[in-house]
């Protein structure tokens, strides 16, 4: 059984306690917040964008042990992980805490805002010898996860490339979302989870081209193309805000193979989610197959997330998804997308 303390009571705090609820291996044991009204067990005031609503009734905290010191949550000694559920902004420090005082981490997403800052936590874990990994969550949504099995699988051949799109209608409600130092705007935010499936699928670009809009030091609304050692691979993405509330998200994807493209594309527009293309894969004899997937519920893909985090920690090995290498490599092409879009030229990595 791996022993969870939790940091932070907020909108992933609650996610992630949903999802440890449903996972046998993992516990949470401890949570710290320094909101006393949560940390007696007054959730209601949690606020997100998808899932099911906070709860409205006290949580019974009495099977936990509960602080609003990190330092003494971290002297612990049966906590075995700290998941950090904390603003952007606070992972670093917070994640080299908790490996030097000999826990391993599960640190929400983005890892950091700055490389200099993930390159800081990747050595703290060297050094600590305990493992670091990183909350991207959507390659275990369903959508995400068949097109990934599906490339490394092969059963469609060698992957050629394929578009990427997330955007979303400007979160007015987040005073902090443009500031580079508290959160990073759509790059760091919303484009990060694209970035990082796009590393986990086609490995590593040598360059990027943006072209954008700003706002102040962060990106609004930006497309790129990824250039990669091998030619024959055509990647793109385009991810931001628009002005307009009647689109709150969209995400899709049209992934190119030798033997199939998969489509997808999912919108909520005016309050209402639509399924505008389901997961479809259109195969070289001309047949369309639309396959069945999970639930639909969202909180089972953070299910699946926390069972790879727990089969790290068990075997003692990086995940091959969660792993910080991978997520500081989604950073670095944030980070290199944004140069790009000021600069008006090619990046290389």
């Amino acid at each position: 059984m791996i022993n969870v303390g939790v940091a932070g009571i907020g909108f992933m705090g609650w996610i992630h306690t949903l999802a440890y609820r449903q996972v046998e291996s993992a516990k949470i044991v401890a949570y710290c917040e320094q909101d006393r009204k949560r940390l007696a067990g007054d959730w209601s005031t949690i606020q997100g964008n998808f899932g099911p609503p906070a709860p409205t009734e006290p949580v019974d905290m009495s099977p936990y042990a509960t602080y609003d010191d990190y330092d003494k949550m971290l002297a612990n000694p049966d906590i075995d992980v700290v998941d950090i559920c904390l603003p952007p902004a606070a992972h670093p420090d917070m994640a080299i805490k908790a490996l030097e005082a000999g826990k391993h981490v599960f640190c929400e997403k983005p890892m950091a805002l700055t490389v200099e800052d993930t390159q800081r936590m990747v050595a703290a874990a060297e050094t600590s010898g305990k493992l670091l990994l990183i909350g991207h969550v959507l390659p275990f949504f369903p959508e995400y996860q068949f097109a990934y099995q599906a490339v490394v699988g092969g059963q469609y051949g060698k992957l050629l490339g394929g578009n990427f799109k997330r955007v979303i209608s400007d979160p007015q409600w987040l005073p902090d979302y443009y500031k580079p130092e508290r959160v990073g705007g759509p790059m760091l935010d919303l484009h990060v989870h694209d970035a990082h499936y796009i590393r986990l699928l086609f490995g590593a670009p040598e360059a990027v081209t943006s072209q954008g809009r700003m706002r102040g030091e962060v990106a609004e609304y930006f497309n790129t193309l990824f250039k990669f050692a091998d030619a024959d691979l055509v990647v793109t993405a385009v991810s931001g805000v628009i002005n307009q509330q009647g689109r709150a998200f969209e995400h899709a994807y049209e992934i190119h193979l030798e033997k199939a493209t998969l489509l997808f594309d999912f919108a909520v527009i005016g309050g209402e989610g639509k399924l505008l293309i389901p997961v479809t894969v259109l195969k070289d004899d001309d047949s369309v197959e639309v396959p069945e997937l999970g639930s639909g519920d969202p909180v089972d893909a953070f299910v699946a997330e926390v069972e790879e985090m727990v089969r790290s920690v068990e075997s003692g090995q990086p995940s091959p998804i969660l792993g910080c290498e991978l997520a500081r490599d989604a950073i670095v092409i944030c980070q290199r997308q944004t140069a790009s879009i000021q600069s008006g030229g090619t990046q290389t990595m």
